[in-house]
């Protein structure tokens, strides 16, 4: 019988580098010898990327934020149906840019959403489903607008102000102290720093599974 995979989220706030420790994190699984599949939130399916197209896109404005949230849990459970389940079900370790995480952190923390409704809609819409581990990539918010802004034009989120962000990261790092799954790593060195402290956990986590 196919050994089950292992689902890794990535968060934080913009421009902490999750696309590259991503990347880094699928090189050392497959060092290993263990298939990956990186994927990213809101998206991961073509469903999912058009639902993204609406929420990045900066002409909606008039957005509440309760058609926010809902279009970010549509939009991921159908990634779950579509893309997770069946590939952890394959074997592969799948690796996701964002998950129900950041529903906390943006629509919770950021747009004021109470934190006991988005847990409802949680439960309704994926069950029981969680990620096996959570790294959040944290730093301080000017240090990660500052990034993102050299990446080109903002989305929607990224249009938002410094206050929106430091609400944001608060969260994330609320939701760390309460649940052993997450693992915090300082995103402020350079990228051999990032990397060097991202491998003890990932091998860590590679140990668990070889042993259960």
């Amino acid at each position: 019988m196919t050994q089950r995979g292992r689902f890794i989220t990535i968060e934080g706030v913009e421009g902490v580098g999750k696309s590259t420790s991503i990347e880094f994190i699928e090189e050392t699984l497959r060092r290993h010898g263990i298939p990956a599949v990186a994927t990213r939130e809101p998206g991961g399916t073509p469903l999912g990327e058009k639902i993204r197209a609406l929420l990045l896109d900066r002409g909606n404005t008039s957005m509440d934020e309760m058609t926010e949230l809902l279009l970010m849990f549509a939009a991921r459970v159908q990634h779950v149906r579509q893309l997770i389940e069946p590939a952890l079900a394959r074997g592969n370790w799948v690796i996701s840019d964002r998950f129900t995480d950041s529903s906390y952190a943006y629509q919770g923390g950021g747009r004021g959403v109470d934190s006991g409704l988005i847990e409802q809609v949680e439960e309704i819409s994926l069950g029981q489903f969680r990620p096996d581990l959570t790294i959040i990539l944290d730093l301080p918010v000017e240090a990660g607008m500052a990034r993102a802004t050299n990446r080109g034009e903002r989305d929607r989120f990224e249009a938002e102000d410094l206050a929106f962000f430091e609400r944001v990261r608060a969260t994330f790092m609320r939701l760390a102290a309460d649940n052993d799954r997450y693992h915090i790593v300082d995103a402020s060195g350079d990228i051999d720093a990032v990397q060097a402290a991202l491998a003890p956990i990932v091998e860590a986590e590679i140990s668990r599974a070889k042993g259960s």
